[in-house]
């Protein structure tokens, strides 16, 4: 059984044993909301462990709870019951370590491409000359470079996308989160941002957990897919995802891609 089967069945993790980086820790994790008179549970003992620098998919049906779960990494739901430490401190607030995306990219009209992605480096005050030089290279990386000068209102829905992603990773966070980021896109512009926010994990390789509806979106940039039930959610797959990087969409024709999937959809069924 593996060090990830094991928590969810309860069980210490070797990984933790043996004192090897494991940045995000979630311990029989439930939520539940009460709405007038009724009660609602959304999650439901959910327990994984995410090891510094994973790239980690978060799937499930249509109002699972994946978006609650994303919401208690973040700091900004509690949990009802159980526990999210990161580097073993617990999870009781939004922290400056965690960077979170959602669908809607959320920028200032007013504001060149580059001021968007500076905009934390100023309400932190931080060296703005300091954290220039890593704008930039952010923006290189993000193929916005020639655009840094431009305003929202004239890039595509694409450049758009990698813009918040730009400002999302300028002041280092240890974590990144993702709530469908790219589900809005139509499918070249989404392959394209898969593709690019591939290249920019490779690089920096921070710790992503990334909730998607998409199978073959998971595939394509994790190391890991964690399947959820309906709600109230649970986790039904934990899956690593043995494919080579650096990855190109061609690996999505392979034979072990599609076997991926196939798995993926399987358990998606029940």
């Amino acid at each position: 059984m593996s060090a990830h089967a094991d928590l969810v069945a309860g069980k210490s993790s070797p990984s933790l044993v043996q004192g090897v980086p494991t940045d995000l820790i979630i311990k029989g994790v439930s939520k539940t909301y009460q709405v007038d008179a009724d009660v609602i549970e959304s999650v439901r003992d959910i327990s994984l462990s995410i090891g510094q620098g994973e790239f980690v998919s978060i799937l499930g049906p249509s109002g699972c709870g994946k978006s609650t779960l994303l919401m208690m990494i973040a700091g900004l739901v509690a949990p009802t019951a159980g526990a999210l430490l990161l580097d073993g401190n617990p999870i009781t607030r939004p922290r400056r370590q965690t960077s979170l995306l959602f669908q809607t990219p959320v920028l200032f009209p007013w504001r060149t491409v580059l001021s968007n992605v500076l905009f934390p480096v100023e309400v932190f005050k931080l060296d703005k000359e300091k954290y220039l030089i890593k704008a930039l290279r952010l923006l290189k990386m993000a193929g916005l470079a020639e655009f840094q000068d431009r305003l929202p209102r004239h890039l595509s829905g694409g450049m758009v996308q990698r813009v918040p992603l730009c400002r999302a990773l300028i002041t280092d966070p240890e974590v990144l989160l993702m709530d469908e980021p790219f589900s809005a896109l139509d499918a070249l512009n989404r392959d394209d941002m898969n593709v690019q926010l591939a290249k920019i994990w490779e690089e920096v390789r921070k710790t992503v957990v990334f909730v998607t509806h998409s199978i073959r979106e998971a595939v394509f940039l994790s190391e890991r897919v964690v399947v959820l039930s309906r709600r109230p959610a649970t986790v039904m797959l934990d899956v690593r995802i043995d494919l080579p990087r650096p990855r190109t969409l061609e690996i999505q024709e392979t034979p072990e891609f599609n076997s991926y999937c196939a798995q993926l959809r399987a358990s998606l069924k029940h």
